[in-house]
């Protein structure tokens, strides 16, 4: 018997029980220390092989389609950010400062590739656009969100120093990004072939950031100053901005007279965040305690984002169904 699609899957699960371990068992001391350079060298390894895999020139040829990548990377990289920023007082007063700037962490994060790419797929809508905007908001993520990162919480996140994060940016994501672009007509044929390995880079670097971030979160006390009524109002708003971000999809792409397949892509890929994208980033730039609860309003969003949106293809794929 096949699991519903809305249901949380194994990597999911696995989330939830590595935060369930660090919060028995948290790693602290020289086992955090080794831990942490384990997860850097992780998160290099995955950025390369992420630079490897993109076809830049790909990328151009799609572009064709601008209005559709247009109005993607505008809900991707300004809408949604200026819709977490211009919350903030509210969600501060409702979830506490820190979750509040969670939810604004995942919203400059670029959309997810392969949910959205198998979301469109199921609902019948444009694949190739969302092959390709998929490929331009992870591109231009590496460069947007570290930015974005920097003008819109660097102030408020205790510790961060611009200079400082902006060279760790430098040497753990676009250089080793930049080297994999280099190298890619030697290696992406093997990459091509071997799509495992990145996926276990991929899951491996996100596991032991969540592991040492939510050990580090622990030990300061993150689960003592989390009551359940303020992770249940989570849910609740990580539903509500997905909900915006949706409706706003669907109303200007009917405005502005997208076709139905279009329509469905821009539904996907301007609605998604990347998990992937969001925690690597996470660990160059912020440090200690900060980052378990920074992360979490993320997971969050990922869970609700999947489980709505397979929700949204079922029905688009109903309908296609009727319709022939």
């Amino acid at each position: 018997m096949r699991r519903p699609s809305w249901l949380p899957d194994a990597f999911v699960l696995t989330l939830v029980a590595l935060i369930a371990l660090a919060s028995v068992v948290p790693v602290r001391g020289e086992a955090a220390r080794w831990a942490g350079g384990l997860t850097n060298a992780a998160i290099a390894l995955l950025f390369f092989l992420h630079g490897a895999k993109l076809s830049f020139s790909a990328v151009l040829q799609g572009l064709a389609h601008w209005r559709l990548h247009g109005f993607v990377l505008a809900v991707t990289f300004i809408g949604f950010p200026l819709l977490g920023w211009a919350a903030q007082p509210l969600l501060t007063a409702v979830l506490g400062p820190e979750l509040a700037r969670g939810v604004l962490y995942f919203c400059v994060l670029p959309s997810t590739v392969q949910s959205a790419i198998a979301l469109t797929s199921m609902a019948r809508g444009n694949v190739s656009a969302a092959v390709c905007a998929a490929a331009v908001s992870s591109l231009l993520g590496v460069f947007l969100t570290p930015a974005l990162v920097l003008v819109l919480l660097g102030s408020a996140v205790q510790g961060i120093d611009f200079g400082q994060a902006l060279m760790r940016v430098m040497v753990q994501l676009l250089l080793p990004f930049a080297a994999g672009q280099l190298v890619r007509r030697w290696i992406a044929g093997w990459v091509g072939r071997h799509r495992g390995v990145l996926r276990h880079v991929d899951q491996s670097s996100i596991y032991l950031v969540i592991y040492t971030a939510f050990s580090q979160a622990v030990v300061d006390g993150l689960w003592r100053q989390l009551p359940l009524q303020r992770l249940l109002l989570l849910v609740l708003v990580c539903g509500v901005m997905l909900a915006l971000a949706l409706g706003l999809c669907h109303w200007a792409t009917g405005r502005l007279g997208f076709a139905l397949p279009d329509r469905i892509t821009v539904l996907f890929g301007g609605s998604q965040k990347s998990l992937a994208t969001g925690v690597p980033i996470a660990q160059v730039l912020f440090a200690g305690g900060t980052m378990g609860a920074l992360l979490l309003p993320l997971m969050v969003y990922h869970q609700v984002q999947l489980m709505t949106c397979a929700a949204l293809a079922r029905r688009f794929q109903a309908h296609e169904g009727d319709r022939t």
